[in-house]
């Protein structure tokens, strides 16, 4: 059994859920493909499909065995062709998504200078901060913020995500500054309601443990940057993202609190399809990002 044509048999019969539409990919009879997979469920003892007369879908073993195989293929293909990918040079369509406030102030401030680096790539980019499947919509790369959970993804790490509390100096002045997280019960905190739980704030003792607190405030609102004029007008106190507010953090306008108890255990990341990992306009938009932002992003840098 060759195992490299196996675990790619698998993997597109997985991504397509048709023996008979991997089999057209692969270039291959259905009863080869099938035969392939069959030999692959044998080696390992383990059923990877369930399999009926109108359906086919993983197993719960198929689906951990999947994601593994397809991280595994994407890197031998870049194994054996990162010298013509890198040569070739990037073009066609290139569709990216990312969350609307980081899009507006981070994204689309690069767009000028990438597309005059890359003069044969056109952008077509969606902002939402809804969550999107790449592969069902038919995005190339996106931008995700917070910690991954479709582990079918390729992910590149483009900065730590830093989050925040913080409020105006003129707020603290009139209604005092917290000084710990139990002290937010006093003071009026306003809430993201795209949040699973928008009125508890989660933050942490000095032993690292979980420390969840209950806030209530006059505001409700599903976007950042409405949620920063609030907080910059001195109505209360907000929790969000650096790449939000690092600026007024800088100038002083924003002043950060309780920062010994905010955890800071997630990252921003460029995602994309482990199908399209070669593509070299998603290679040279995620190289750009990488280039533009990197471990010390600029929105953290103290001046």
């Amino acid at each position: 059994m060759d195992r490299l044509d196996t675990m790619e048999a698998f993997v597109r019969v997985a991504d397509s859920r048709s023996f008979s539409e991997a089999a057209r990919r692969l270039r291959l009879s259905k009863s080869v493909v099938s035969r392939q997979v069959s030999a692959l469920e044998t080696h390992l003892g383990a059923r990877l499909f369930h399999r009926t007369t109108r359906s086919l879908s993983l197993t719960e073993v198929g689906q951990a065995y999947y994601e593994r195989c397809a991280r595994i293929l994407a890197e031998i293909e870049e194994a054996n062709l990162s010298v013509s990918s890198l040569q070739t040079e990037p073009r066609g369509k290139l569709r990216i998504n990312a969350p609307m406030s980081f899009g507006v102030l981070h994204l689309a401030p690069l767009l000028p200078s990438f597309l005059e680096r890359y003069p044969q790539i056109d952008i077509d980019m969606a902002m939402s901060d809804r969550f999107v499947s790449l592969v069902d919509d038919g995005f190339d790369v996106a931008v995700r913020i917070g910690k991954l959970e479709d582990s079918s993804l390729i992910a590149r790490h483009l900065a730590p995500l830093r989050r925040v509390v913080c409020a105006s100096p003129a707020y603290l002045a009139a209604r005092g500054t917290p000084r710990t997280p139990d002290d937010l019960a006093g003071h009026c905190c306003l809430t993201y309601s795209n949040r699973s739980t928008p009125d508890e704030w989660s933050f942490q003792t000095a032993e690292g443990q979980r420390w969840p607190v209950e806030v209530h405030g006059r505001l409700r609102v599903n976007n950042g940057d409405a949620l920063r004029e609030a907080a910059l007008g001195g109505v209360g106190i907000i929790t969000l993202p650096s790449f939000i507010v690092g600026r007024d953090l800088q100038a002083g306008t924003l002043v950060a609190l309780l920062a010994e108890h905010v955890p800071q255990d997630a990252a921003i990341h460029a995602v994309y399809p482990h199908n399209r990992h070669l593509s070299p306009k998603v290679r040279a938009f995620v190289d750009f990002l990488v280039e533009h932002i990197g471990p010390r992003p600029y929105w953290d840098l103290v001046e």
